[in-house]
């Protein structure tokens, strides 16, 4: 036996013994990531087990708070080194004694794809494992895509890669992904797990070898057809869901080590592709959105915990809001102001869950715990013991100024305030309480239980202590918060409402909604601008506009009209009896070339390259002045809200990303020529993007604050 000794702290692998078993241990903080260093300690650590008589079986683990969880992601802009992680895992299969993976934390991408190849994985309560790589843009090179579908079937295997959705230990167990869930001392009990494999004589066991779950594929290549089709309706315009589907269809096509190195090649060829750089981009963007440079460092002492919450108003928005608490275990009270409308927003919750749990995306007990949660109430003292208080009411100063002025005499002293506005002044709303360092917007994107974005608005007097537990509850209800200042519409809105404008000025140059709308869904966009009008109801924005004098000559007649999209069945387009499929309409035509010469506007054919042009280059110029003024901090913080809040495609990696690929200087030449052709000073370039442009910079060489 050999005593274990203390390695070096540099050491990010470690290796001990504890009698014939060999304990290998990844120790490279926070996550211990799989980089150069770690996979050559691990080739090194596995090969001085396999060549070590006493060693009869090995446990592999990692320190801290996970196993591996996955590759380097800063790595992947550099060449290859040696070992790959398909040089660890032939060390694992070259073993010839038992090898224990014990799983805890988040096990994903090449560290899964490690636990895959060893004989036998068991997890301690609450881990979770994936293959995430789909989010990168990219497909598990390293054999993850190969060992999946003999364990749990190509279907489960399918849809967990092409989702890159991580799978509880418990679902894990019951698919046989692994064979026990630890009770204890992780290490101590992974121990005795290999000395009753070795009791029990229990050989080495690779996945590689597995065939029986594959046979019936092979023998109807068919079934694995039809089952991939189903899966890439839902990618249009990404390769990685491509080459990801013929990898697994290599499993059932192609021997295991020509199917594996097929699978590294198509890693490595996508990875250098634009849409991996995009993908990643917004991975790294998605990470330091809520990062505040300005915060103090001694915050953690003052960091407050939600406990409870309130919603001020029971619709739609409001209802989602609740939602999300209950769904983190967040008890929540629903203010509503009379008994009817509370009803209403009460069905509507309880209409979700139960819709959730006949889905089978929640089970029908833990859907009546959330319900549980939920209380409603008329009273608006009730809101006297909420840690948080959310209004959702109508997007009205006077109405939300008033409530604010209510909700200060109520509230506990220490109860965070926040406003759900959409556009609104938060310091506006903030000056009416006696507490503006406690109040703070928390602007939810709609359905606010599924969408995952969320724009924590910082008021000028908002403290950091507000900032810190908002941004906190924030993750904890499953959301991305991105820190944001006051202006009119923030961050999403206001370039939203630039895009708007622009579709509108295209139906008066030439272009009619469903040509709008076929450019920006083949640019990648799932829905068009016109559709998505009418799915979210014309009606919210022409109420907007006429709130602030403001007119948009089609839409505002099309509303004027009765036609609110969906809900009336005629918007910008038709829409059969039950049914959300867009139909061209010829009066809408008719209405929109009318106005262009109503107008003097001589119309002209325009093409879907001008049209991306002109919706993408004007929201480009408004986030460099969102970035100038300091309402955004950095590029790619107006990216994650894009792509979370407004569908924009994740793999062009958000618009100000998309601006860096096309270049600033084009950009500048296109928004000048319309400036000119138009005498539109909107087009005129943003002083930021101008000067970028100038200096052969792109919004990725700004630091955390636009200089």
């Amino acid at each position: 036996m050999e005593s274990p000794s203390t390695p070096a702290v540099a050491d990010p692998v470690q290796f001990r013994q504890e009698g014939e078993i060999a304990v290998i241990t990844v120790d490279r903080p926070p996550v211990n990531a799989l980089n150069t260093a770690v996979r050559r300690g691990l080739v090194e650590a596995l090969g001085r087990a396999q060549r070590e008589p006493a060693v009869a079986a090995v446990v592999l683990t990692g320190a801290g708070r996970t196993f591996i969880a996955g590759a380097d992601i800063t790595e992947f802009d550099r060449p290859p080194q040696s070992p790959s992680t398909i040089d660890v895992i032939a060390a694992v299969e070259q073993m010839g004694k038992p090898v224990i993976a014990a799983l805890h934390g988040t096990p994903l991408g090449g560290g899964f794809e490690i636990a895959l190849a060893c004989d036998f994985r068991i997890a301690a309560p609450g881990t979770r494992v994936g293959l995430p790589e789909i989010k990168l843009g990219v497909i598990p090179g390293a054999g993850g895509v190969q060992r999946l579908p003999p364990l749990i079937g190509m279907e489960r295997a399918m849809a967990m890669i092409l989702s890159g959705e991580t799978m509880a230990a418990e679902e894990a167990l019951a698919l046989g992904l692994i064979d026990a869930i630890l009770d204890g001392d992780r290490i101590g009990e992974a121990v005795a797990f290999a000395r009753r494999v070795l009791a029990e004589k229990r050989k080495p066991r690779r996945v590689r070898d597995r065939d029986d779950r594959l046979a019936l594929l092979r023998a109807d290549p068919q079934a694995f057809e039809t089952m991939a089709a189903a899966h890439l309706k839902r990618s249009r315009g990404l390769r990685a869901p491509a080459a990801a589907v013929e990898a697994l269809r290599r499993a059932i096509t192609l021997p295991f080590d020509e199917a594996v190195a097929r699978d590294w090649d198509v890693f490595l060829e996508l990875r250098a592709g634009e849409q991996s750089r995009a993908q990643r981009h917004v991975f790294f963007a998605e990470r330091d959105a809520a990062k505040i440079p300005d915060m103090p460092k001694d915050l953690a002492k003052d960091r407050r915990t939600v406990a409870t919450a309130a919603v001020i108003g029971a619709g739609t928005m409001g209802s989602g809001i609740a939602i999300c608490f209950a769904n983190a275990g967040i008890p929540v009270t629903v203010v509503e102001t009379n008994e009817n409308a509370l009803r209403r927003g009460l069905d509507r919750t309880e209409k979700n869950f139960r819709a959730s749990a006949t889905r089978g995306g929640l089970g029908a007990s833990e859907a009546e715990a959330r319900l549980a949660l939920i209380t409603g109430t008329t009273d608006l003292a009730a809101v006297g013991g909420a840690d948080i208080i959310v209004e959702a009411v109508f997007e009205d100063m006077p109405v939300k100024q008033d409530l604010f002025a209510r909700l200060d005499r109520l509230a506990k002293p220490d109860a965070i305030l926040a406003t759900n506005t959409s556009y609104l002044d938060v310091n506006a709303i903030a000056a009416k309480t006696a507490r503006p360092e406690a109040v703070l917007g928390t602007h939810f994107f709609s359905p606010a239980n599924l969408m995952r974005v969320l724009e924590v608005v910082r008021g000028e007097k908002t403290a950091p202590a507000t900032l810190a537990a908002t941004i906190a509850l924030g993750r904890r209800i499953g959301k991305i918060p991105v820190v944001v200042g006051v202006c009119h519409g923030f961050v999403g809105n206001r370039i939203q409402r630039v895009r708007v404008a622009e579709g509108e000025r295209l139906l008066l140059d030439g272009a009619l909604p469903q040509e709008v709308d076929a450019a920006l869904t083949k640019f990648g966009f799932a829905m068009g601008l016109f559709a998505a009008s009418d799915l979210a109801g014309l009606d919210i924005s022409w109420s907007m506009r006429k709130s602030q004098g403001l007119r948009a000559e089609i839409a505002d007649r099309l509303c004027e009209m009765g036609r609110f999209g969906q809900k009336t069945r005629r918007g910008f387009y038709l829409y059969g009896e039950g049914s959300r499929t867009p139909m061209p309409d010829p009066e809408v035509e008719q209405l929109i070339v009318a106005t262009s010469a109503r107008l003097g506007i001589a119309r002209r054919p325009i093409g879907p390259d001008e049209i991306v042009e002109r919706v993408i280059f004007p929201m480009v110029n408004e986030g460099a002045r969102i970035l100038e003024e300091g309402i955004a901090r950095r590029p790619g913080d107006i990216d994650v809200i894009w792509i979370y809040g407004y569908g924009f495609p994740a793999w062009r990696g958000g618009p100000m990303f998309y601006a860096d690929t096309v270049g600033l200087p084009h950009i500048c030449e296109r928004l000048r020529e319309w400036a000119t052709l138009t005498g539109e000073k909107r087009f005129e370039p943003a002083p930021l993007l101008a000067r970028l442009a100038a200096q052969g910079r792109g919004f990725g060489s700004l630091g955390d604050a636009a200089t």
